[in-house]
């Protein structure tokens, strides 16, 4: 499957909103339709469906935040592949590709994300793919991974 992002709009905003977690993951994110109200306040974040051809198969919401200085931090701050397409190995295509995204589309060497600690799976596949905890908690306590292509960890 040939994994691309398209931009929300009117025309995917229904089908996107309609992604569904397993029960057990709900806790984990925020709803679609959360992230795309936060999105419209904030113009920072980007939400984008992401699709396998030409069925779409997920969801992600990511961002550049000119704080802190002098750098800022680009954010991958939400992501989820719809239940039905879950354990096939679209998270992880997802997930690097849109790494890849973001480092040329911000030109940046460090990404940021936050996992709440029961989120094993996608710990396990964050670290799989070179993201490190940096210590740091967000405001909803979740922990800050870092993931840094071209960077030496600290």
């Amino acid at each position: 499957m040939n994994l691309h992002f398209e931009p929300i709009t009117s025309k995917n905003r229904k089908q996107t909103e309609a992604l569904s977690l397993f029960p057990e993951q709900v806790s984990f994110i925020e709803s679609v339709a959360e992230c795309l109200k936060e999105a419209e306040v904030a113009p920072e974040w980007k939400t984008v469906g992401i699709y396998g051809d030409c069925t779409l198969i997920g969801f992600a919401m990511y961002g550049y935040f000119h704080e802190p200085l002098p750098y800022g931090e680009v954010w991958l701050d939400r992501m989820l592949i719809d239940k039905k397409f879950q354990r096939k190995g679209y998270g992880k295509a997802a997930v690097l590709a849109l790494l890849k995204k973001l480092s040329i589309e911000y030109d940046c060497n460090k990404i940021y994300l936050s996992v709440y600690d029961v989120n094993k799976p996608a710990i396990c596949l964050y670290k799989q793919i070179g993201f490190y905890f940096n210590g740091e908690f967000d405001t909803k306590g979740e922990r800050i991974m870092v993931y840094e292509p071209y960077g030496v960890q600290t």
